[in-house]
């Protein structure tokens, strides 16, 4: 651990303020270099405030502010590696781990290890290892727990010295057997194993900070259990991937035998209910209810008692079931005009602190502390200081309808000064597939292009998870199909509201999103004029059989119970795969690519990419192609996400860009 600094100014995001900008233009390094301020957490009573700083370029340290001094303190860092996940382990003392966010995957060769410190700095103790050797000791490494044990991503009772933390049992790549819960006490090492309903994957504590409930997976069937005493009662099953009527996700304990869960009740949406964990019944109508979304949200309880509700809508907001928490609420809402404002409490009720994370479309995130007494906000740190919000573009989600009626949600983000024009426009299709794609609020690659001068519009075409369960299951077995009709409808709505320019449409998208891209290529070349994809899969066969060269993180149980269904049968299906895999299709995609690819993925291994590569050039002569030899799934290293994106701009510019039609 590196020697650290006695103080910090108290206003800590602001000991990384940037030079400014070369012709009011954001430099690519605003967008994606590690953020310089993340991670706040108000410690147990609210007095003392816990963050991630870093200096430009720098790694991120541990620092802690006491709010009633202003006195500020960096406890913990790291020459080579970075502070990464933190939480309060009591008011006086913290646990985190580390990592390397500097690095590729491929570079990255330890876990992230666990560690304890005091506020003030004192009692600094390793309590886990990283792969088996030892990093900093205060004792024996036989005395500290083995390298798959991790933070558990919920706060425990912070009254003592101890925590749970979780043991990974890993098999092959993807295959997540078990996870045992352990308590930790954080200033001796020694710990206790919680018992378990088999092979739990997933545990919830009370509000106690206990563990109640645990979640198991097997041959695809989900089933929760209750702890009661020292036994384990099973209340619910259902199929992991379809569903089904007992299908449910625990958020919190409520009173008694209350549980609040999220669950559709034959309904096409989930709600938020009460769940009655001693009869099985869920009551009849929903607490929360999101009307067009699923019900996704964290609950705020304090006292025993639900006082609010964090959701997600078309962005973050909040329900508070406390008047007198309305009411701060309205107050900090007033003195903080155009942006959202997530107020974080600390667990004890009477707490005078509280925190404020405030974003908008335009705003990366700021932190703020918010005294209840003086009702007075002041801000502690930004993630992206070199952003000016007055250079970003607006964001708004809009609808449009696809060619089968279906309403088809989408985040359009305009460059500024720019409303209603034909612009050229970026068509960003996003991973997984079923996953949500994206929310409102600051986000890198999108305001990067708008600043550039795009127009970006990212479809949550069907298949995407959050707005229903016939959204979602519309897009079973269409890849390359209806969901790849819905990215070619995204674009005439956007033409026919005068958004894009129809001679300067791009399309990209990473993951499923670089399928996505080159079947939009196959399939509608006279929509777009180029296309970039990252990281995309271009066999879809591949994704079942594997390379033998390559391995894969992808479950057998994935393979076995649910791509099946939402992917296709490889061998049912084996003609409508070879159809709808761009792979098939090289000979048929004429315009301009830009491919990218991570040396060591295992999600998408680099054989998709290196085939396609060579079949399109057989063809299409204007392939740009890019490997990042250590980078897995995506690029964490900031410097090859910089590399990447420079590309990117100078790609756009030369196809549908400023650069383009000046070549005219």
């Amino acid at each position: 651990m590196k020697k650290l600094p006695v103080a910090l100014a108290f206003s800590l995001g602001l000991s990384t303020a940037p030079a400014a900008y070369a012709a009011d233009l954001p430099p690519i390094e605003a967008f994606f270099e590690n953020p310089a301020f993340t991670g706040a957490r108000l410690s147990p009573s609210g007095r003392y405030l816990a963050a991630k700083i870093a200096k430009k370029g720098g790694r991120s340290m541990l620092a802690v502010v006491d709010l009633t001094t202003r006195k500020a303190e960096a406890v913990a860092g790291f020459n080579d590696l970075d502070v990464n996940h933190v939480r309060w382990v009591n008011d006086e003392r913290l646990l985190f781990d580390i990592a390397d966010l500097r690095a590729a995957q491929g570079q990255i060769y330890a876990a992230p290890g666990l560690y304890a410190v005091n506020r003030d700095g004192s009692k600094f103790r390793q309590l886990a290892s990283r792969y088996g050797k030892s990093f900093i000791t205060t004792g024996a490494a036989d005395k500290m727990l083995p390298w798959h044990t991790f933070m558990l991503n919920q706060d425990g009772a912070q009254d003592s010295e101890s925590v749970y933390v979780q043991d990974y049992v890993i098999g092959a790549p993807g295959d997540l057997r078990q996870v045992n819960l352990l308590r930790l006490n954080t200033l001796n090492g020694r710990w206790q194993s919680v018992s378990t309903p088999g092979d739990a994957k997933g545990w919830l504590l009370d509000q106690d900070g206990e563990p109640r409930l645990a979640t198991t997976h097997a041959e695809a069937t989900t089933g929760i259990h209750l702890r009661e005493g020292d036994s384990w009662r099973k209340v619910a099953s259902f199929n992991s991937h379809k569903g089904g009527l007992q299908a449910m996700q625990v958020l919190a304990f409520g009173p008694g035998s209350t549980l609040y869960v999220s669950a559709a009740h034959g309904q096409d949406k989930t709600a938020l209910y009460r769940y009655d964990s001693a009869t099985g019944k869920l009551d009849e109508q929903p607490m929360v209810d999101l009307a067009g979304y699923d019900f996704r949200g964290r609950l705020v309880i304090r006292g025993g008692k639900l006082v609010g509700v964090h959701y997600l809508r078309d962005g973050e907001g909040t329900e508070w079931l406390d008047p007198a928490l309305k009411a701060m609420q309205a107050e900090i809402d007033k003195s903080l005009p155009g942006l959202v404002n997530m107020v974080e409490l600390p667990r004890d009720p009477q707490a005078e602190n509280v925190l404020v994370r405030s974003f908008s479309d335009t705003q990366p995130t700021i932190y703020l502390i918010y005294n209840r007494s003086s009702k007075t906000l002041e801000k502690v740190g930004e993630t992206r200081p070199a952003i000016k919000p007055a250079a970003m573009g607006s964001q708004e989600q809009v609808f449009y309808a696809a060619r089968d009626g279906l309403q088809v949600p989408a985040m359009l983000t305009l460059p500024r000064n720019s409303k209603d024009k034909k612009l050229p426009m970026v068509v960003m299709v996003h991973g997984g597939p079923y996953v949500r794609g994206s929310e409102w609020g600051w986000e890198p690659e999108a305001q990067f292009l708008a600043s550039r001068g795009y127009a970006v519009l990212a479809p949550e075409f069907r298949g995407s998870t959050g707005f229903g369960s016939k959204h979602f299951r519309a897009g079973w077995k269409q890849w390359g199909l209806k969901m790849q009709d819905d990215i070619a409808d995204a674009v005439k709505w956007a033409v026919d509201k005068g958004y894009a320019d129809p001679q300067r449409v791009c399309i990209m998208g990473a993951s499923y999103g670089g399928y996505a891209t080159l079947m939009g290529l196959v399939n509608d070349p006279q929509l777009f004029q180029c296309g970039v994809n990252y990281l995309g899969v271009t066999d879809i066969g591949l994704l079942y059989r594997g390379h033998w060269w390559y391995s894969s993180d992808l479950s057998e149980e994935a393979k076995r119970y649910s791509m099946p269904d939402m992917v296709g049968d490889p061998v049912k299906d084996a003609e409508q795969f070879k159809a709808t895999s761009p792979i098939e299709q090289a000979h048929r995609i004429t315009r301009p690519l830009l491919l990218a690819y991570g040396g060591v993925d295992q999600r998408v291994p680099l054989v998709h990419g290196t085939r396609f590569r060579d079949a399109v050039r057989s063809t299409n002569k204007d392939v740009e192609w890019v490997v990042y030899p250590d980078e897995g799934h995506g690029w964490h290293d900031p410097k090859n996400r910089i590399d990447f994106w420079t590309r990117v701009e100078k790609f756009l510019d030369k196809h549908i860009g400023a650069g383009a039609r000046a070549a005219q």
